[in-house]
């Protein structure tokens, strides 16, 4: 064979093993009832979860308790899955900037006993996806 060739097979067998090993770290986005499944079955793999925030008749956020003095690295709140299965998430780190205008949420970790410990948030917050465009007219005059 020739160098080549050999150079060749190489490129396509690290790229193999690339895919391979992304492959195993995709995840697919999920429900409370398979993450307790799953944590059942000993799975210790992280899933995404997403959901809405569960509020009451006045839009006010529900289960939600934040201490900062107490401590800064406990944040809980109440999530709504896509199948209307309501469980306590924690995360273990301090409450993201602007959580309370979040539309829709999604968390990432496993669940541990009768809650789901998440060690990372993503929001998607209704203000940055509108498709309004902004009134520079208005924010002009009251500048003048």
């Amino acid at each position: 064979m020739k160098k080549v060739h050999i150079f060749g097979l190489i490129v396509i067998a690290i790229a193999i093993g690339i895919i391979v090993s992304t492959y195993g770290n995709a995840s697919t986005y999920s429900n409370f009832t398979e993450a307790e499944e799953l944590a059942k079955e000993g799975e210790t793999t992280e899933i995404h979860v997403v959901g809405k925030l569960k509020k009451d008749v006045t839009g006010q956020i529900v289960g939600m308790k934040y201490d900062p003095v107490m401590d800064v690295n406990h944040f809980e709140f109440m999530l709504v899955d896509t199948n209307k299965v309501v469980k306590k998430v924690v995360y273990l780190s301090p409450k993201p900037q602007d959580f309370d205008k979040s539309e829709q949420v999604v968390v990432i970790g496993r669940m541990q006993g009768d809650h789901f410990e998440c060690n990372k948030i993503l929001m998607k917050c209704p203000s940055k996806y509108t498709n309004e465009k902004p009134d520079f007219k208005e924010a002009t005059a009251k500048r003048m």
